[in-house]
């Protein structure tokens, strides 16, 4: 098969499209570091009208392989259209690789991991294939026997599943995709698997396992014996029978504290995902991809795109009869796909193939409601996002439907659960995924998520922050007349507007946040989308830092009970980075043990230096202030170098990282100060025992004099340090100390010698 790459026509062609209007600034961004071609030196040479031409050319390629007199032009001009109007975007891959040398062009693949060593390492080859081409993966270790398990082969014992998540995890670090997009993982077990509480705590530690994200597979039978507070059987993979019983509300607890604690792991209600399975004759649903929308069975595909909802709405009303027009342009598009896809593996094109799945959602949700007026957190906005997915559910139907009567139906039509209606060209047709960056790309809202904040910073691509402001706030803002910088400046560091002079009640109500929002509306949106989704819904229930345990217990019961087919909760500032945050995010960060991070250190600073005599010699402290107190510890020997020098750099160094981090300055005086050294002094300032010693006691005399002069009174002459004078207290030849024990140096007939170890060095 040909692809668009050689058949993208020069300038006379490609004239017919002129600019591309509504990319932002971030967009751009996003698009130069992401999706625009390159030259070797890593310049870009491609324009965004380049880039969808690019993709809608090659894709409308494949009308010519089901009707040879097909209008490709005319396709590819549609496709061009619908997406350069920001009506419809692809999934990442599909605007990278169409027409380029690499055609890979799906997001989303599950592998098959059977308990044996060869199928293992065969999945973490195919992984790595994967990975490389710019895609996603997801695995279910169900099916691996737990660790302590015999081996029968070697007569050894098994290390677990969480060991090979291990091994998976180094792989993905190691394989940087295509230049553009690090791997990502999904690893799911069961929640009656042996090994089930290590996999639900092996993330408890933010910095382990990093490349996956990991869900707890629930089933309707563990869910029952949790409500009846019961125990429920462990069975062991390798052999189906039971290991043991665990009391189930004691595990949905430990799921519910490490969810509190950093936001994994996730839950799926397994039973659920198979009672939507189109094909359950060719195997059952064990996993997803990486973001936990997209149910999948080994070795399926599934391609992606989202329409712009904020595009479907003109002088207050929704335009249906545009939303119609774009749902049934991007199923033809996205089947399509499926077709010019260059797949990684042959078992991934067969099942591709055969079952013919794609995930049309949507994007701009909230931009939607805040055009209509309707606040996110109300009983309006859950019946329409039920009425907008029944519509698009409906309409990819029947565009799926009116391709069959052209292409024929997927070829495992006849053993699936559609087998008794009219042929349907796909086996899925709808997915809500959460359109990270293509929302960017679109300048809308993400997925079906409430706004993070009306102004906020957003972590993309290699660590990079974009500063992103609500254009539609803006607007009416401007438009009643209080817009202004300094107002922009105060909402990006609080992030929402609830409680904030000078914006009217009814803007603070229209624009709720994440976190302005009671857990139970997003449980309850979600939900309103699934009813009408083939596949999942990507959705996150944004907590506040300070959401209890029992807000989160609260999410698992209401998402059960409404039949959603999973659930995802994080707690604001729970771990060290995350992609949205507000100046808030922040502050709650440097008060709380868990992320804590340092604030930056100011280009200025005032302080005092104080001169210290030491057993090591004379030691000059300097402390610094920013504007929110001591700041900064510097602390540097009369005679530069050697062992004492360098430690005491390193303490200060430390104390200075402490203070810029939250620590108050009285714990850390309390630790240094009693640290004995083999050359303590006396002076008649009284006794410095060592160079820690003399740093706290100089921290503790610049505390002393803040708060007299904060007070208003004379500081005496007593509490100044400079009067240490050298008063050795027992060796009167102390020079260092020994490098090999510890112990005091003492220099004796031209050497330092250690009376203690017998340490000596010639000088």
């Amino acid at each position: 098969m040909e692809t668009a790459g050689k058949h993208l026509q020069k300038d006379s062609e490609q004239s017919v499209v002129e600019s591309v209007p509504g990319l932002t600034e971030n967009a751009m961004t996003v698009l130069e570091r992401r999706y625009l071609r390159k030259d070797v030196n890593g310049k870009v040479i491609e324009t965004p009208k380049q880039m969808f031409w690019r993709a809608a050319k090659n894709i409308a390629r494949a009308d010519l392989l089901y009707n040879p007199m097909a209008d490709e032009k005319a396709v590819a001009r549609e496709f061009y259209e619908l997406m350069t109007s920001l009506q419809f975007v692809p999934n990442s891959p599909t605007l990278m690789n169409a027409g380029r040398e690499l055609q890979q062009l799906s997001a989303c693949f599950v592998l098959e991991i059977k308990d044996s060593m060869e199928s293992i390492f065969e999945a973490l080859k195919n992984t790595a294939l994967i990975h490389k081409s710019g895609g996603g993966t997801g695995f279910s270790f169900s099916s691996l026997r737990p660790k302590n398990d015999v081996v029968l082969s070697t007569k050894g014992v098994s290390s677990g599943p969480i060991s090979f998540m291990e091994v998976f995890n180094a792989a993905t670090e190691a394989v940087k995709q295509g230049g553009t997009r690090r791997g990502a993982n999904m690893a799911i077990l069961r929640v009656d698997h042996p090994d089930i509480m290590d996999f639900i705590t092996c993330k408890q530690d933010n910095r382990a396992i990093t490349n996956f994200n990991i869900s707890v597979g629930i089933t309707e039978d563990f869910m029952k014996a949790a409500a009846e507070d019961r125990e429920y059987d462990l069975i062991n993979p390798r052999t189906g029978k039971k290991t043991g019983s665990l009391r189930a509300k004691e595990i949905f607890e430990l799921i519910v504290e490490m969810a509190w604690t950093n936001g994994e792991p996730g839950i799926v209600f397994l039973d659920r995902l198979n009672a939507g399975n189109p094909t359950p004759s060719l195997g059952a649903i064990e996993s997803t991809n990486p973001c936990g929308e997209q149910p999948l069975l080994p070795y399926e595909s599934c391609n992606l795109g989202s329409i712009n909802l904020s595009k479907m709405v003109g002088d207050g009303e929704i335009d249906y009869e545009r939303f119609g027009k774009a749902i049934r342009t991007a199923v033809h598009f996205l089947d399509n796909v499926i077709d010019m896809n260059n797949y990684p593996l042959e078992k991934i094109k067969e099942m591709t193939l055969g079952n013919r799945k794609i995930g049309l959602g949507v994007m701009g949700f909230a931009d939607m409601l805040i055009k209509l007026g309707i606040p996110y957190d109300s009983q309006d906005a859950v019946e329409l996002g039920e009425r907008i997915m029944m519509f698009l559910e409906k309409e990819s139907k029947k565009a799926s439907l009116e391709l069959a009567k052209e292409r024929g139906p997927f070829p495992n039509f006849e053993i699936s659960t559609y087998k008794d209606g009219p042929p349907i060209r796909n086996a899925t047709t709808t997915t809500i995924a959460p359109t990270g960056t293509i929302s960017i790309i679109a300048a809308c809202s993400s997925g079906i998520e409430p706004l993070f904040a009306v102004a906020f910073k957003r972590t993309v691509l290699d660590r990079d922050e974009l500063i992103e402001v609500n254009p539609l706030f803006e607007e009416r803002a401007e438009k009643e007349g209080f817009y202004s910088k300094d107002l922009i400046g105060e909402i990006a560091d609080r992030g929402s507007l609830a409680g904030m002079k000078g914006v009217p009640e009814h803007l603070q109500r229209l624009f709720v946040t994440a976190h302005d929002i009671a857990p139970e509306w997003h449980i309850r949106m979600q939900a309103a989308f699934q009813k009408h989704t083939d596949n999942a819904v990507s959705k996150t229930v944004n907590l506040k830092h300070d959401a209890t345990r029992e807000d989160i217990t609260e999410v698992y019961r209401l998402a059960y009970e409404l039949d959603c087919k999973g659930v995802t909760v994080y707690r604001d500032a729970s771990r060290e980075s995350q992609v949205l945050s507000t100046g808030a995010t922040a502050r709650t960060r440097e008060s709380t043990a868990v992320g804590l991070m340092p604030r930056p250190r100011p280009s200025v600073t005032k302080g005092t230096t104080m001169k210290l005599k030491t057993g090591c010699g004379t030691l000059y402290v300097t402390i610094n202030e920013d504007e929110h107190g001591v700041c900064e510890v510097f602390s540097q020997m009369g005679k530069s170098g050697g062992c004492a020098a360098s430690q005491s750099e390193a303490v200060s160094r430390l104390i200075s990282l402490a203070l810029r981090s939250g620590v108050e300055i009285e714990p850390i005086i309390k630790q240094l100060k009693g640290i004995r050294c083999p050359a303590p002094l006396l002076g008649k300032g009284g006794l410095i025992l060592s160079c820690p010693d003399a740093i706290g006691r100089a921290l503790e005399n610049y505390l002393q004099r803040r708060r007299l002069e904060d007070l208003g009174e004379p500081i005496p002459e007593a509490t100044t340090l400079d009067k240490f004078v050298e008063s050795p207290l027992t060796f009167t030849n102390v020079v260092g100390v020994c490098p090999d024990c510890g112990g005091a140096l003492i220099h004796e007939g031209g050497c330092n010698v250690c009376r203690s170890c017998g340490y000596s060095k010639c000088g």
